[in-house]
């Protein structure tokens, strides 16, 4: 069985930055994903907010963060965490492929979260073929269409500007009005092609054999039901945690975010979160690098505590 001073679950910003801070502090450091390196961001145009970078397309910097954790010495592996088993001084993190099991000292988790859907009729049956939660990976394809974006926050106006520049016509759609940083939301009003719909109830995605448009209900008082014919929709309505397979640690909230410290610790000894996973107030990558490297320089000082 392998065993490590640190498991990183998740290679999102906050588990690479903690993957990197971990090695230089002299700890045998596993990270672990089931997906590329780089988590949500590697799904986001334009990051125009990471200090020293201006601005950058998220792929790039998730790029250039997993270099970095290898440069470092980190190592990486594709696995699906399932559980994690907390024997007191020792972690066993359990994987889905080949039911591999780790041991370590101390353990990271930095899950992130995952687009949250809106439930409707139609939806799954056109989720990954008309339905997308990913412009830069999906908008290419609805050059010259006409596109719906469902939701008014960051990545909802974010991803908008950037579909704006390749669609023939733009539709938004959103529960309330667009949230987003208010230049950011001039930019994507001031676009040509743009309608936004505001203060709307998304009833039901239409279309048999392919998606043909959607359906939505004004909640003010006029209720007004409307159709808008579309050739591809992108959901933007918020994010939901993974960390479900924490559930038998009694370290989540009524949400499933996971309870840390200011030291990113849970209420687990050699358990740590960091990251979109865990309960607070911004999301940003700035702040998951941050919450990164406080879980592991946290960590690294319990794992030398354990080893006298």
């Amino acid at each position: 069985m392998d065993k490590y001073d640190v498991i990183i679950v998740g290679g999102g910003p906050a588990g690479l930055t903690a993957s990197i801070y971990a090695v230089r502090a002299n700890m045998k450091t596993l990270v672990l994903d089931k997906l590329a390196p780089g988590g949500q961001i590697i799904n986001t145009n334009e990051i125009a907010n990471y200090t020293g970078f201006g601005t950058i397309n998220g792929a790039e910097l998730a790029i250039k963060m997993f270099e970095h954790s290898q440069e470092v010495g980190a190592e990486f592996d594709y696995k699906t965490v399932t559980e994690i088993i907390d024997e007191g001084d020792v972690k066993k993190v359990v994987c889905l492929e080949d039911d591999t099991v780790y041991e370590t000292s101390a353990v990271i988790i930095a899950t992130g979260t995952r687009p949250r859907r809106l439930h409707i009729p139609g939806e799954d049956a056109h989720a990954g073929a008309g339905i997308s939660w990913c412009a830069i990976c999906d908008g290419a394809q609805y050059r010259g269409k006409d596109v719906v974006v469902i939701g008014g926050g960051n990545s909802a106006v974010e991803e908008s500007i950037y579909l704006a520049g390749i669609v023939n016509k733009l539709t938004i759609v959103t529960m309330f009005d667009l949230t987003a940083d208010p230049s950011a939301c001039d930019k994507l009003r001031a676009m040509p092609n743009v309608t936004v719909y505001p203060y709307q109830d998304v009833l039901e995605f239409l279309g048999t054999d392919k998606l043909e448009g959607v359906r939505f209900k004004s909640t003010k008082e006029d209720a007004t039901e409307r159709t808008v014919t579309c050739d591809g929709v992108f959901e933007y309505i918020g994010l939901e945690p993974t960390a479900s397979f924490c559930a038998d640690l009694g370290i989540l909230d009524r949400t499933g975010c996971i309870v840390t410290d200011a030291a990113m610790q849970t209420s687990r000894p050699g358990i740590f979160a960091a990251g979109d996973i865990i309960v607070k107030g911004l999301r940003q990558v700035a702040t998951a690098c941050g919450d990164g490297a406080i879980a592991a320089n946290t960590a690294s000082k319990y794992v030398e505590k354990l080893r006298g």
